[in-house]
Order: structure tokens, then C-alpha cells, then sequence
């Protein structure tokens, strides 16, 4: 009734269907995990949509400005007059005394020290 190689096909049909749905299974599965992340990256935008909505009216100057007025006594905050803003030119050159002193030492400060006494800190170094 039935010869050896129809035995042999109807098993590797049997066989190429397990392989068929197993990959189906498989690839249904890697679909799910991929909707899955992508409604996590939607509810994480929404979620800095909403951070940013907040941002944008917590900064608000009017709401700002309420609130120094409401605090002026425990900020102490003052105007900025135009003097205190200046450009870098302005600025007063810092002379560099690199090459006065001792070369090559640690820097310390035991030169500005009374006489008889030593500086217990120095800087870069081990206390004294």
C-alpha cells in the first residue's frame, strides 16, 4: 500500500509544516517584543511632551517675577545695574609669577607665614 518514499515524504512534509509554524511562532513573538518597545518609546515622548509643557510654564517670567517679589526678603535678590556687566577687555590682567620662586617645587605658601612659624597646609604636599 504504501512504498518507502512515500514514508519518507510524508515526514519531511510533517517535518518542513514544524519548521513552518515554528518559525511563524517565532517571528509573531519578535513582532509583539518590537510593539511592545515601540509603545514604550511613544509613552516615554509623551511623558517629555508633558515634562516640557511643565518646564515651560513653571519658567514663565510673570510667574517668575511673582514669586521674587513674593520672596524679595529671603532671596535678597537685587537689579543688575549696567556697571556690573562688562566685556572680557575690561577685565584687569592677572600677572603670572610662574617663574619667581623656587622652580620645579611644590607651591606653597610658608613664604607668607610670620617668621618662626610654619604653614601647616601646603598645597600638593604632605602637612607639616
Amino acid at each position: 500500500m504504501f512504498r518507502t518514499s512515500d514514508i519518507v515524504l510524508i515526514a519531511v512534509m510533517v517535518g518542513a509544516a514544524a519548521l513552518t509554524y515554528k518559525a511563524k511562532r517565532e517571528a509573531e513573538e519578535q513582532l509583539a517584543s518590537v510593539q511592545k518597545i515601540h509603545a514604550q518609546i511613544r509613552y516615554e515622548e509623551d511623558t517629555i511632551d508633558l515634562l516640557k509643557a511643565d518646564w515651560s510654564l513653571l519658567t514663565q517670567p510673570s510667574r517668575l517675577q511673582k514669586l521674587a517679589e513674593l520672596y524679595k526678603s529671603q532671596l535678597e535678590l537685587e537689579p543688575v545695574s549696567a556697571r556690573q556687566i562688562v566685556g572680557i577687555g575690561d577685565l584687569p590682567a592677572k600677572s603670572l609669577d610662574i617663574l619667581s620662586g623656587r622652580q620645579g617645587g611644590m607651591a606653597d605658601n610658608s613664604d607668607q607665614a610670620p617668621p618662626g612659624s610654619k604653614d601647616p597646609v601646603v598645597t600638593g604636599g604632605i602637612a607639616q
